[in-house]
Order: structure tokens, then C-alpha cells, then sequence
């Protein structure tokens, strides 16, 4: 079976080519600021990201033929997790802007529809999307009747990681109970109870632990105060929540290298002081979702871009290890997880669900 996969970040697209479960092709295809601001909108960089892609087949020689195409999924309507064929509904709600994100990982459902209706018998699906919604009743409820919780997480990396872990230790994920932390531009923190990712925080909108990009949970009134104080416009706020914000707000980058290097060489004290605030608060919200299991946690798994380097891993360690065994997988295995959920459907291991 021959699929492609799709996964536009905000400035990157990677794309991979997969023969069953053996990649023929990764590329990792870095779009320039420049590039980038001809377009006022992320949705208008469709047609552009799509014909990147089709060089990069081009000049691997790879034919426009494919069993499959899926894409990182988008943020569309909360829905449960698992493979799911894109269809004119999915795409109504993402070009709709349902989830009132402007995001990347929309163009990735965009693109790969659009290249499975060119292709005669090729298949188009997204897989666990960052707004898969498996909560537990007592998560949704919110201190205000006007807001119920949501999550948007890093679900497609978390969910990999964790059946990776339950194959390395010959268990079923469907029979574990874990909490994993993927941390990148943004930190999302799930319980997986039994193969259900029963609490999450929304990572994206302003909730859990800051982050290299993203606020985190913030004083409530003191932000309602500065929404009416006449000194930004409501998408200047909105960046202040996610993009410049987090690392990037406190210390002018997001560069994580960077900011280890101020304080390991140049002796950056306040550089010091917010990166270490940030694991603590990581560290925090770990142990408060020790509380959604009762204390019964196999184990605590550690992903994404952060879990590379060791200042990080160490001083979360330090906090956390008492809860449960910690182990760290580090960087993302998103890639991968498309292609092994397309290639389970096409096998009939896996049904596809409807989007409605």
C-alpha cells in the first residue's frame, strides 16, 4: 500500500511517502517568513503548500499514485478519536472556521482531500486530531455555566507514544493507565485511562502550563480588565495567548537552545527564574492530573521537542518521580502514526468512522 502523508506546521510542511510501514521519502520542507506573508490568511496557503508538495514528489521521482493520502487533522468539531475519511462536511467546517482557529493543522485535512479526489481509488483521512473529546463528565464542567471546558492537545503524538510505550513493555494501551506531557510550542497534559484520554487541557487556548509559545492558564479577571482597558484590539490579545506569548513573551524567543545557553554560559539569571517557572508549572499540572486516576498511574510519559534536552527532563524528574515511573520519548512519532492509521484501515484492521 502506497500512502502520503501531510503535516503543515506554521512554518514547516512535512510530508512523508510510505510503503506499507517503511517510509520511502521524510522531507521536512521550511517555508520563509517571506514566502509566508504573501498571504493574509493561513487557509489561502492551500494551493501553495499543496504544490510544494507535488515538487518534492517530482524531484524523488515518486508517481502521483497513491492507495492513500491522510492528513494531520484539523480543528474541527470535538469528536472522538480514531481514523476518519475526510468528507464535504469536514471540509465545510474547517474552511467555516468552526473552531475559531486560524491553525496550520487545518490545510493538512485541506490538502489531502484535495489530492485524494485527483487520485482514482485513493482514500483521504485525517487520524486523531488535536480536538479529539473523550472527557469525563467532571472535566467539561467549567466555575461559569457560560464555559464549558474543551481540550485541544497534542492527541495524535500522545496517543503514539503511549501505545508505543504499552508495545515496549508488552501490555495493551487499552489496559494502562498513563499521563503523558508532550511539550513543544505548546504543552499538552492527558490521562489515558484505559485507552480513553478522559482529562486534557487546551493547550492552544490558554489553559495548563505556559509554554515556549502559548500562556497557559492566566488571572482571569486581571486578563478581563485588560480586554477593556483600550490598550490592545482583541487579535493583539489573542497572540498574547497564543504565539507571543509563554518563553517568548518573557524572554524574547522560543528557542529553547538559546535560552539554556543564556544561563548556562552568559549566567541569565531571569532566564533562569521563567525557564525553570515553566517546568515547575509543568511539573504542577502533572501531579494535579494524578488526582483524575486516584493515584494509579503505570506510568508518566515525557514527549515532544522538549523532552530532548536533559535541563528539562531532570528537574521535572525531580518533581515528578514519586507519582510513577517516568520515561521519556522524545521529539514526535506523528508521521508515522498517520501512515500506520491509514495502512490499518486499507488492511480492514481498522475502520474508518463518518464525520457528521
Amino acid at each position: 500500500m502506497n500512502i502520503l502523508v501531510i503535516n503543515p506546521g506554521s512554518t514547516s510542511t512535512k510530508m512523508a511517502v510510505y510503503e506499507d510501514e517503511k517510509p520511502i521519502l521524510l522531507r521536512t520542507i521550511v517555508h520563509s517568513a517571506e514566502e509566508l506573508s504573501a498571504f493574509d490568511d493561513v487557509l489561502l496557503q492551500q494551493d501553495f503548500r499543496k504544490q510544494v508538495l507535488i515538487n518534492e514528489l517530482k524531484q524523488a521521482q515518486i508517481p502521483m499514485d497513491f492507495d492513500a493520502v491522510i492528513g494531520r487533522g484539523g480543528l474541527v468539531k470535538p469528536l472522538e478519536g480514531g481514523v476518519y475519511e475526510i468528507n464535504e462536511q469536514m471540509i465545510s467546517d474547517t474552511l467555516s472556521g468552526i473552531a475559531m482557529h486560524n491553525h496550520a493543522c487545518n490545510l493538512g485535512c485541506l490538502i489531502a482531500y484535495e489530492i485524494g479526489m485527483e487520485i482514482p481509488g485513493c482514500r483521504a483521512f485525517i487520524a486523531d486530531p488535536g480536538v479529539v473529546d473523550e472527557l469525563n463528565d467532571y472535566a467539561r464542567i467549567s466555575g461559569s455555566p457560560l464555559m464549558n471546558r474543551i481540550c485541544i492537545w497534542h492527541a495524535l503524538n500522545q496517543r503514539a507514544i503511549a501505545r508505543r510505550y504499552a508495545a515496549e513493555i508488552g501490555q495493551r494501551y487499552e489496559d494502562l493507565n498513563l499521563i503523558v506531557c508532550h511539550m513543544g510550542g505548546g504543552i499538552s497534559i492527558a490521562v489515558h485511562e484505559r485507552g480513553r484520554a478522559v482529562d486534557a487541557n487546551n493547550a492552544l487556548d490558554g489553559e495548563g502550563p505556559f509554554s515556549p509559545e502559548r500562556a497557559g492558564s492566566l488571572p482571569a479577571a486581571d486578563l478581563i480588565r485588560l480586554c477593556f482597558s483600550g490598550k490592545y484590539t482583541e487579535k493583539q490579545l489573542l497572540k498574547r495567548i497564543a504565539g507571543q506569548a509563554g518563553l517568548n513573551a518573557h524572554l524574547g524567543t522560543n528557542d529553547v537552545k538559546e535560552i539554556i545557553r543564556r544561563i548556562e554560559k552568559e549566567g541569565d539569571e531571569h532566564a533562569r527564574l521563567v525557564f525553570d517557572a515553566m517546568i515547575y508549572h509543568v511539573a504542577k499540572n502533572i501531579a494535579a492530573e494524578s488526582a483524575v486516576l486516584c493515584g494509579q498511574i503505570d506510568a508518566i510519559l515525557l514527549t515532544g521537542g522538549l523532552a530532548r534536552s536533559e535541563y528539562v527532563v531532570s528537574r521535572l524528574r525531580k518533581r515528578i518521580a514519586f507519582l510513577a515511573p517516568v520515561h521519556c520519548f522524545p521529539g514526535e512519532d506523528e508521521m508515522g502514526a498517520l501512515a500506520q492509521n491509514a495502512l490499518a484501515v486499507l488492511q480492514g484492521k481498522r475502520l474508518a468512522k463518518v464525520y457528521e
